[in-house]
């Protein structure tokens, strides 16, 4: 089976060296897990978590898969083209690379903390393989990628603040507001900073 990896587990010491690294509390972190993938970035088969995005495959491919393959390429965002959340996401992904490898992998978000393959450079990875293969390796790889991220776009500085709602803007865009995500956000911090206390 395509994608699945070694599917090495987060340790808490991982999590604490990254939230060192970030300046931030590893409830911060934690957080951000919990609301992207569940606390986890791998299903029960072994490979990631991913969510396919049709308009970004729309977009990489100039649209012309939009018409034959309305499932898998699309001219905007529609929340009722993604489907059951899981195994059926790759389901998605199989006919998409069926039409071009490349900008499928580039337009699923990928474990633990659903980092677009888009942003397999900011992530530190030369390319779009290499990043996807870091991914079905481990949750290490995983939040190592996040921190990168963060770091890249000045996220960090959120994190630190625990300005959840700059950091919501700055992660996924202005649609998120619609969908509270900086209170889902808030909510898994509070619960987790609770736990660790």
């Amino acid at each position: 089976m395509e994608f699945v990896g070694t599917a090495t587990r987060l340790a808490a010491d991982d999590v604490a060296a990254a939230a060192a690294s970030l300046q931030c509390e590893p409830a911060a972190i934690w957080a951000v897990c919990d609301v992207e993938s569940a606390g986890g970035g791998f299903l029960p088969d072994g490979r990631p978590k991913i969510l396919f995005e049709a308009h970004v495959f729309g977009r990489l491919t100039a649209h012309r898969w939009d018409a034959a393959h309305p499932n898998v390429s699309a001219p905007a965002w529609n929340r009722s083209l993604y489907g059951a959340a899981g195994a059926h996401q790759y389901d998605r992904l199989a006919e998409a690379i069926a039409l071009d490898r490349a900008a499928t992998l580039q337009a699923a978000s990928w474990g633990m903390f659903q980092i677009l393959g888009l942003n397999h450079t900011i992530c530190g990875f030369a390319d779009i393989e290499g990043y996807v293969a870091a991914m079905c390796a481990g949750e290490g790889a995983q939040l190592d990628a996040f921190a990168a991220f963060c770091r890249h776009g000045g996220l960090d500085q959120h994190l630190r603040a625990e300005d959840w709602t700059a950091f919501a803007l700055a992660y996924n865009g202005p649609g998120e507001a619609e969908n509270d995500y900086d209170a889902k956000l808030a909510a898994a911090y509070d619960r987790r900073a609770a736990a660790q206390s």
